[in-house]
């Protein structure tokens, strides 16, 4: 086994423990959505203009992205992407700019990806967020909200969410 696997064994270990201490009974705030977040895979933003869709769909202006990548160590760093050698041994991570994005107090965090994913769940856990929302089939543990649909279908996968938000007086009409 090499370190990667290693390092990547010993998270989902501490992640796993972490969300079984989570409780199951948490309460949804009341508070309406001015700010948004969304966490994704690098081949997601890629090809979906996914900011610009959440912003049109909810009516919203303040929204921050940011992407999975897998590590290549001939990129560049980038402020938008986040990879598995942003996070130490012990679970945290480590890029400034991703503890700065995970600090900020959004009103509402999208998971937006369909896969499992071992940094994003944990981004998602981690992130000052008092809704999160994503896609159903990932874990439940982590979201108030999940929606059933293809990761393609984004414009259903925004109205659908708008429509419960709305019915949750988190958005207004």
């Amino acid at each position: 086994m090499n370190l990667s696997k290693l390092k990547e064994a010993r998270i989902r270990r501490k992640f796993d423990k972490m969300l079984s201490r989570l409780e199951e009974n948490s309460t949804v705030s009341k508070k309406e959505i001015i700010t948004v977040g969304i966490l994704t895979t690098d081949e997601i933003s890629s090809k979906i203009e996914l900011q610009s869709k959440v912003e049109s769909i909810l009516g919203i202006r303040n929204s921050k992205i940011y992407s999975f990548k897998k590590f290549d160590k001939s990129a560049t760093v980038s402020y938008k992407h986040f990879s598995e050698k942003d996070m130490n041994w012990n679970g945290t991570f480590v890029q400034p700019n991703f503890q700065i994005f995970l600090a900020q107090p959004f009103d509402l965090l999208i998971g937006y990806f369909d896969v499992k994913n071992l940094y994003l769940e944990k981004a998602i856990s981690q992130a000052n967020a008092s809704f999160k929302t994503g896609f159903s089939g990932i874990n439940s543990k982590l979201y108030e909200l999940e929606i059933a649909e293809a990761v393609i279908k984004i414009d259903e996968f925004l109205l659908e969410l708008k429509k419960y938000l709305q019915i949750l007086e988190k958005l207004k009409n």
